[in-house]
């Protein structure tokens, strides 16, 4: 371990934990069960949120009027009646989590969807779909730059979906080996996943539509567009970092300055949230809660029954518990990307990590991680 007198950073001590083989959050039986047991229902959930962002994107492209986009092609009047009384899986936040990957941006695929050759692919999809679609026809030739830009979301919501395809059974796999005694501690957690997007990190990024038998790639295996650094990495940056303000939370007025012009300063996402408001209208991470909130483990929905307020304020609790889990998941992203291994033993090495650990402290430091140490 790096010399302790080394770092004089606020959160100083959670540099030294990581250094030691610790992680951002702090170990202990409780933080441990809490971040398992909503990884576990998060796992759950984002097998509906995957499967659902890839039928989108394979079968309901440049599809106007998409009103059963989140039934997955099985229509049924039972289904309907569900969903209207909201029965159902919360499919909105899946979307609500591309967009801010989609308007943040992924440099590698942004570079790609900027190309000649996406267009050229694009336009030889959208052609197809229009084909005998006189009205769309003439849309495009208007404006040219619609149908292409909907294709390019397209485009994100089969990345976010191939991204979540891996991550939903690494968390329920995760939950398993805790049920037999295998995971014991939060560096055990952070290890499993790390473990993952280490073996997922090459995985290739592609995206292809069938339209009237014909197949049309949109992003070919030759983009050279991967797992981690193309879809996990930005998803970290634009969902646990930036992400864009709870609408009724914060004012958008721009003369009040409550909001940086700075794209790259938005730090409004799950680990900076306020985890109170869950559960108010308008507040996306609502939806996330509610569907987690169907599928806890036995263990861990009898623990938040025992706290102060139980069932009333659940929600708030399993967004307390999820950014926990969100704090592990981000160092595996911060081990799986420093630049020697942290338990180096060369100085040079050892001073390299400190360096890129402080950097990373200093976006941590108004997020919720001081809370939770």
């Amino acid at each position: 371990m790096y010399d302790q007198k080394g770092s004089s950073h606020p959160l100083g001590k959670v540099i030294l934990r990581m250094e030691a083989g610790g992680a951002l959050l702090p170990d202990g039986s409780d933080n441990l069960m809490e971040v398992v047991g909503v990884l576990k229902s998060y796992g759950v959930v984002l097998d509906a949120y995957w499967r659902n962002l890839l039928y989108i994107a394979d079968r309901q492209f440049l599809v106007f009027f998409p009103f059963f986009k989140y039934f997955n092609g099985k229509v049924s009047l039972p289904k309907l009646l569900d969903h209207w009384a909201h029965q159902r899986i919360n499919y909105e936040f899946s979307e609500y989590c591309m967009k801010a990957m989609l308007w943040h941006g992924a440099a590698k695929l942004d570079a790609y969807l900027d190309s000649p050759a996406f267009a050229e692919r694009a336009e030889r999809a959208i052609r197809a779909k229009i084909k005998f679609n006189p009205a769309a026809g003439l849309l495009h030739r208007i404006f040219p730059d619609f149908l292409p830009e909907w294709a390019r979301q397209s485009c994100y919501y089969s990345v976010l979906g191939q991204f979540w395809r891996v991550m939903s059974p690494m968390f329920l796999i995760l939950s398993d080996r805790y049920d037999r005694g295998e995971i014991r501690s939060i560096p055990d957690v952070v290890a499993h996943i790390k473990d993952g997007l280490v073996e997922a990190a090459n995985l290739p990024l592609t995206y292809a539509v069938d339209i009237r038998g014909e197949h049309y790639e949109l992003i070919p295996a030759e983009a050279g567009l991967h797992f981690l650094m193309d879809a996990a990495v930005p998803y970290v940056e634009a969902v646990f970092f930036r992400s864009f303000p709870f609408m009724g939370t914060v004012s958008y007025n721009a003369q009040a300055g409550q909001i940086s012009e700075n794209q790259a300063d938005f730090n409004y996402g799950a680990l900076y949230a306020d985890p109170l408001p869950i559960g108010g209208s308008g507040i996306p991470p609502t939806l996330l809660m509610q569907d987690m909130k169907q599928h806890l483990p036995k263990y861990l929905r009898e623990y938040y029954l025992g706290s102060l307020r139980g069932e009333e304020d659940m929600r708030v609790q399993i967004c307390v518990s999820f950014q926990k889990s969100m704090f592990c998941v981000t160092t595996a992203a911060m081990l799986g990307l420093a630049p020697y291994p942290i338990d180096t033993d060369g100085p040079d090495q050892q001073r390299a990590n400190r360096a890129y650990l402080e950097n990373w402290m200093d976006r941590l430091m108004h997020s919720r991680l001081p809370a939770f140490n």
